[in-house]
């Protein structure tokens, strides 16, 4: 087997975009985003959850910018994240309609904003180009990045209706799913060149074509990449909640991801009543490690347990360690940089635990519910020794820690 480098997919080729100190394509890792569901208007509210994901591993945060009182409100809010709150993370404004005006009326937001949105689908109708040219100017003004992010449910209704109607009088009409997808693209495309013609450099602009399905976004991006070397903004517009949302974008994400398709992504989870924005960010993460792409966090190997497993313990040590693990990287982060890479396995039984053990950096492999309780523990491919007693747990977790600063020490 080749190394975890050579297996990882080949990026397309793409021109870096500076987003507020953090550059999105080119060879540059891919960008974890997320965006805020709280009234912009209350900036404490707003400051307080920008920071919340950004701490969870959001490396641009956006936020919701519809109303006059919205606008007023980001620099007092941009002020309370930094000063009040320690918080440098890049954050976007999300214009839709009335950002021409938003934008001009409230010079200081524009100039604080790291980056702007457009959809081009909903600038202003009739005004489609003149208000959508005030954007880029500003844009240019302020020297600000611009995505230009076409949605489905949002398209720019005169160019649909233009391309249908083409399509209708085609000798061999297409299906109306595909002149969609071409009329997505045709939007960013054309709206790309309309501000590069305004005066917005080609390595302002990123572009993305959300969708909701996961077919849809595949096919929609597979005809988008080619197109040009703007970076591309991944994501489900619409994912879902829980397990559903979940499951839809890590299997939209993960085709185009590997084909090499995507310079930063989002995955847009519905979240429970009243539950934080961070799992989303997580599930981005996780999308990225499992395909080795990127490391965020020491990832555990457990099995799914079987019949030879049928008490709790093997299920509650991997919580326990899974659990350490994320509580520590905060600090070793910091302190001891590669850690993220280390892999740990925590198996239930002697079928496939020894094997799986000596395959990760540090790993133990536990006796099966009616095994001899005998627990031997590997460290980097060798037998280290083996454990007995009330303190598995707790005397693996110590180990784990001396092998993390033995082998993690910042040099």
């Amino acid at each position: 087997m080749g190394s975890p480098e050579a297996l990882r997919p080949v990026r397309r080729p793409t021109v870096s975009v500076d987003v507020g100190g953090v550059i999105v394509g080119s060879a540059h890792p891919i960008v974890v985003q997320s965006m805020t569901n709280t009234d912009t208007a209350d900036p404490d509210a707003t400051a307080i959850q920008v920071a919340r994901l950004a701490h969870a591993g959001s490396q641009l945060v956006r936020v919701t910018v519809n109303t006059e009182q919205a606008a007023a409100a980001v620099p007092e809010m941009l002020r309370k994240l930094r000063d009040g709150l320690g918080v440098d993370v890049p954050v976007i404004g999300d214009f839709h309609y009335n950002g021409h005006k938003l934008l001009v009326q409230y010079p200081e937001t524009a100039r604080l904003l790291a980056k702007y949105r457009i959809n081009p689908g909903n600038v202003g109708g009739k005004h489609h180009d003149e208000n959508f040219t005030t954007i880029v100017r500003v844009a240019v003004e302020h020297d600000k990045p611009v995505r230009i992010g076409v949605n489905w449910g949002s398209l720019d209704q005169d160019l649909l209706t233009a391309m249908m109607e083409s399509n209708a009088r085609a000798a061999a009409p297409r299906d109306t799913r595909d002149v969609m997808i071409d009329a997505m693209i045709e939007s960013a495309m054309r709206s790309a060149d309309l501000a590069e013609s305004v005066g917005l450099r080609h390595d302002r602009i990123i572009l993305s074509a959300k969708v909701s399905g996961v077919r849809d976004l595949v096919d929609t991006y597979r005809r988008l990449a080619p197109r040009s070397d703007y970076p591309l903004h991944l994501g489900l517009t619409e994912a879902g909640m829980g397990m559903k949302g979940i499951v839809t974008s890590t299997a939209g994400l993960a085709i185009l991801l590997n084909e090499g398709v995507g310079d930063t992504i989002r995955v847009s989870l519905t979240p429970e009543p009243g539950a934080g924005r961070e799992l989303e960010v997580e599930v981005a993460q996780q999308v990225l490690q499992s395909m080795g792409l990127r490391s965020f966090l020491p990832q555990v190997s457990a099995c799914p347990g079987c019949g030879r497993t049928t008490s709790t313990f093997f299920q509650e040590m991997a919580k326990e360690i899974t659990e350490h693990l994320k509580a520590r990287m905060p600090e070793w982060r910091e302190t001891h940089p590669g850690v993220e890479d280390m892999r740990v396995a925590v198996m239930g039984c002697v079928v496939n635990g020894p094997g799986e053990s000596k395959h990760a950096d540090i790993g133990i492999s536990l006796p099966g519910t009616f095994e001899a309780p005998v627990a031997p523990v590997f460290v980097d491919g060798r037998l280290d020794r083996t454990l007995r007693g009330d303190r598995i747990v707790a005397e693996f977790i110590e180990l784990l820690e001396d092998y993390v600063d033995r082998r993690y020490a910042r040099a």
